[in-house]
């Protein structure tokens, strides 16, 4: 294959997994050929002019996140590389039919996970699976939340196998985030690169605001004209705080902590420098946990004392509803493809990454005997801590891991090493293009309203060679994406 000149130069197909835009003959597909044309007009040193142009704004803009583990302390810039992701629009579409099926079939499934648990009796899928989900939350049993909504807001993971077809890795519908930098990475790349859209016609991500504030107004309890909105924050060391400043401002929305909301006669206020003011819906980042301390932890600090009193009185709307973290619990996801047949009568149009429950005796036994061949994540983690990729681990991790398995089979599950396709991604250390691991976050909202999927995910990239991991607090950073119109 004949390579551009300059940034390309050194670039190296790697034949174990799709590169979504080389092949070892040419330009992968069509579509990306004015891209790579645009990009190779630059030398190294014009380039990483325009790369520190990019961090500026996004440092302007405070686009950070916190890592927990962080020792420092430190406030990151979210690493952000100026070479988009292209998706045909047929493709696009088939993605976002799968994800409005998908997350239809998890609604419909904590409905009747809290009211008569058909699914349970009918044993197509174990009840003793669900009774032992740290997810799953007795306060909701019979309990219908305003619009029969639980989820309204998912961050859907997908990546592109070999094959060419997305496969979904896992669902997120407990606290979902990341659509800030979506928005963000979309600002920036008009700012750095502004000549290259006039190249393709880009199907805009900038409603998305506007739609999470139809859906939350959708749900708000009945009677109500004019609802009053908040997002809940649990305060500036959470590692996503900069995107809660980010969507209350975007919705023109108050942002609020526990510390300035109150529940009297079952309804809940917040403190104004008018006096209280009523709140009917809350968009809430914090976890069920810390929600209400009469109800939940007792110690926590972040929530509001009775406000769970007043969201199962109807007097106000919780976005997502508590509980809804059963649905994303990694062992109940391997079930979905079986939610799908057995709700909607269909067949999925997204796959599942075949998954193996070590919960499951015969499941354990072959994840024991194939560890160095899987990859292992428990089911309760995010931000891709915990995991064990099988063949990058050493023989004293893969001996540690198998005592955590036989300790607590319940909290993990195994699935193959999937090859995560590849995508040309600069390289600040090197000052070129190199293939890197991608995966992709589809948001979706659902209301008492057609539900509405943002046209341009968030494309995480494993910055480090070889890395299948892509998520920030591992190194990951992100890349535009671009769902390309007719």
């Amino acid at each position: 294959m004949s390579l551009p000149n300059n940034l390309f130069k050194s670039y190296h197909v790697n034949g174990k997994a799709m590169d979504e835009v080389f092949s070892e003959l040419d330009i992968s597909r069509p579509f990306y050929k004015k891209l790579v044309k645009y990009f190779s007009k630059f030398e190294a040193q014009e380039y990483d002019v325009i790369q520190e142009y990019s961090k500026n704004t996004f440092f302007l803009q405070g686009i950070t996140f916190n890592v927990y583990n962080n020792m420092e302390g430190q406030e990151k810039i979210f690493p952000f590389d100026l070479f988009p992701r292209l998706i045909e629009k047929s493709e696009w579409d088939a993605i976002e039919k799968g994800v409005i099926q998908r997350n239809q079939v998890l609604n419909l499934f904590l409905e009747d996970l809290y009211h008569n648990q058909h699914i349970l009796k009918d044993k197509v899928l174990p009840k003793e699976l669900v009774n032992s989900s740290q997810f799953y939350c007795k306060e909701m049993e019979d309990y219908t939340p305003n619009g029969k909504v639980y989820s309204h807001i998912c961050g859907t993971d997908l990546i592109r196998h070999k094959d060419g077809k997305f496969y979904v890795l896992e669902d997120n519908i407990r606290v979902p985030s990341g659509i800030s930098y979506v928005l963000a990475n979309r600002t920036t790349m008009k700012k750095a690169l502004p000549n290259l859209f006039s190249h393709y016609k880009v199907l805009p991500v900038n409603d998305y605001p506007e739609e999470l504030m139809e859906t939350m107004y959708s749900v708000a309890p009945e009677g109500l004209d004019d609802p009053t909105c908040v997002l809940l924050t649990p305060g500036r060391f959470n590692s996503a705080y900069y995107e809660h400043i980010f969507l209350a401002s975007q919705m023109g929305i108050q942002m609020v902590e526990g510390r300035d909301l109150f529940v009297e006669n079952n309804f809940v206020y917040m403190q104004t420098i008018y006096g209280p003011k009523r709140v009917d819906v809350i968009y809430r980042r914090i976890d069920d946990a810390f929600l209400d301390p009469d109800v939940f932890r007792k110690d926590s600090l972040l929530g509001v004392r009775g406000l769970m009193k007043s969201y199962k009185s109807g007097n106000v709307t919780l976005i997502n509803a508590p509980g809804t973290g059963v649905a994303d619990d990694k062992a109940i996801y391997s079930y979905v493809p079986h939610m799908i047949r057995y709700y909607l009568d269909q067949e999925p149009i997204l796959n599942n990454v075949e998954t193996y429950r070590c919960v499951d005796k015969g499941d354990c036994q072959f994840v024991m005997e194939n560890l160095e061949k899987l990859v292992v994540k428990p089911v309760d983690e995010s931000g891709g801590y915990g995991i064990l990729i099988g063949d990058k681990a050493s023989k004293k991790e893969l001996t540690d891991y198998r005592a955590m398995i036989q300790k607590n089979p319940r909290k993990y599950i195994a699935q193959p090493i999937m090859s995560l396709s590849l995508h040309s991604t600069f390289i600040e250390d090197e000052s070129r293009f190199e293939p890197r691991h991608i995966d992709l976050r589809v948001y979706s909202l659902h209301g008492k309203r057609e539900s509405y999927v943002c046209k341009g995910g968030l494309t995480r990239v494993a910055l480090r060679k070889d890395n299948l991991i892509v998520n920030s607090s591992q190194g990951g950073g992100s890349k535009d994406t671009w769902v390309l119109g007719k």
